[in-house]
Formats: C-alpha cells, structure tokens, sequence
C-alpha cells in the first residue's frame, strides 16, 4: 500500500509539471539569431504549458557561462539550454570540460543557413572575390568571429573550401553576434557570418550586403543571392539550434517539455515566419533521435577540427 501510495504521489507530482515558470538561458547576448529564434518559438511554446518561459542572456566565455549554468541547474524541468553545436565546439577547442552529453537532450528545433557579410560599400560583392581579396591583401582581411562558435568554424571550413589559408587572414574576436554586426556597420570588420534572424532587416536596407547564403538552394528572402556553391564553393553550412535540459532531468518532464515545443513549430503562422523571415528551417528532431544525431555530429566535428586545426 505504502508503495502504491508513493507512485501515486509521483504520478500527480509529474502531472502537475510545470509547477513554476521556466528559465530558457540563450548562452549569447540579445539580438543574435540564436536569441530571436528562442524568444519567437519559446513565446509560442510556452501556450502548450501553461506558463510562462521567461528567455534569458547569458553570454560569455565563448557561450560556456550559460551552458555551465544549465548544467549545475535542478534537474528539475524548469532551468532549460538554448543553443546550438557551440556545446561541443566549445568542449573540442579545450574551452569546456563537457560536451552535450553533460545534458538531456529535449529536441532539435531548427537549422539556420549562414550567410558571409559585409559591410555596403565594401569591394567585395561576392564570396567567391574573398580570395582573390586576400591575394592581393595578405594579412589584412579582418574577419569577426565569436571564438570557438559555429561562426569560427564555419570560416576555417569556408577558407579551406576557397583555398584560402587562415594565416592570411586576421580574425577579429567578439562575445556575440550583434557586436560584429556593429563593428561591421562602424567598418571595423571586412566580413562576418551573419543570418536572416540577426541581419535581415539591414540586408533590406542596404546596409549590409550578403555576399552568398551557405545553402543547397537560394533563400527566398534573398532570391537574388547566390549560394556558395553557385559561385564555386562546395559548402553548405547550418547552425543547428536545439533545447537541453540538465542531466537526468526525468524522462517525462522531457517529453512534456518537447511535445510543448513540437505543437509550436506546427503553427504555421511561426512556420511562415521561421523560413520567410528568419531563413529557418523547422526540423523538429524528438529527443531520442536528437541524441543519436548529436554524438553523430560530435564525430564529425572532431574529424573536421582535426583537418583545420580548429584551435581556440
């Protein structure tokens, strides 16, 4: 009977679940792409819950101080990651001593194609002139990165696709997206890796200039944009951006957590304004599958880092 009555409890204690409003930490500063995307999906998701997700910025240290955080959080279903393949590039350039499996995966959100920028009124047009750019200008192209994120590794990816070697370059390091995008608009950088989510609407201006989307297709916010590939560079780059929750949080509070974030991507309204606005793709990825794919793409990262030398 005792027993009975303790499963009982532990029944109504997870149907109840959520018990208090849910901490979402983004691990970089306001106004990147992975900032916008959590705030739009988790402000849909948070309907499907009947709480309140409040998003919180917490950059720094190469997006290690809001993965840290999460990590050391109860296991409870109420502290939750917003991020991306930064976990395990972090962990890879010797900036973390943990991967993603320091956590419990929920699921893959989206994936976001990357786009090289820069600045209106720059020389170059075109991904494809960054090379002979540098030829003619060894050591001087200034190129922003956040250390050891998806934005590093996609340039040492770009630069060894374009027969471009990183000791002609200089890059420039930031704590975040949105202070490249400011160095860019002051003419502080020659390029950055920009998005949709953090550039779009400076795209449209004129103010920055997308010099090539790293996609198999043109995006349609930017049909007049080659992909990479279209101008001879074999690379199609994503940023993946997915939620975690920590280590050995129950398995039913994950579920309830996805299946919450899963009916917001069916609405169609955040659909439209995921791959119209912000130049993403819905790839909702359940949380068994999501950390199959990671420990795939953790190899595959380290094989990469290994031929580029990826280094923090």
């Amino acid at each position: 009977m005792l027993a009975f009555n303790v499963n009982a409890e532990s029944d109504a204690k997870e149907a109840s679940f959520p018990t208090s409003d849910i901490t979402l930490i983004v691990p970089f500063g306001q106004g990147g792409a992975t900032d916008i995307l959590f705030r739009a999906i988790a402000e849909q998701a948070q309907t499907y819950l009947d709480t309140s997700i409040i998003t919180l910025n917490m950059p720094g240290n190469g997006a290690t101080l809001g993965s840290q955080f999460v990590k050391q959080a109860s296991p409870d279903g109420h502290t939750l990651l917003g991020s991306h393949q930064t976990i395990d590039l972090a962990n890879i350039a010797g900036l973390s001593d943990y991967s993603h499996d320091a956590f419990s995966p929920i699921a893959l959100l989206t994936r976001t194609v990357n786009i090289p920028a820069t600045t209106a009124g720059h020389t170059l047009t075109q991904a494809s002139e960054i090379a002979a750019f540098v030829e003619q200008h060894p050591g001087e192209l200034l190129v922003g990165i956040i250390p050891s994120s998806t934005d590093h590794f996609f340039w040492l990816h770009f630069f060894e696709q374009a027969g471009i070697s990183p000791a002609d370059i200089q890059f420039v390091r930031y704590p975040d997206t949105g202070a490249q995008v400011v160095a860019l608009l002051g003419g502080e950088l020659d390029v950055a890796m920009l998005n949709l989510p953090s550039a779009g609407s400076l795209f449209d201006s004129g103010a920055l200039v997308p010099l090539g989307v790293a996609s198999d297709t043109r995006l349609t916010a930017l049909p007049e944009v080659a992909t990479l590939i279209e101008q001879g560079i074999t690379l199609v780059n994503t940023t993946d951006r997915g939620l975690f929750a920590p280590l050995n949080t129950p398995p039913e509070r994950v579920e309830r957590l996805a299946q919450a974030f899963e009916q917001a991507l069916l609405q169609p309204a955040l659909i439209e304004a995921l791959q119209y606005t912000h130049g993403s793709h819905v790839d909702y990825m359940p949380r068994e599958e999501y950390g199959r794919y990671l420990n795939a793409q953790y190899d595959q990262l380290q094989r990469l880092a290994d031929t580029m030398e990826f280094e923090r």
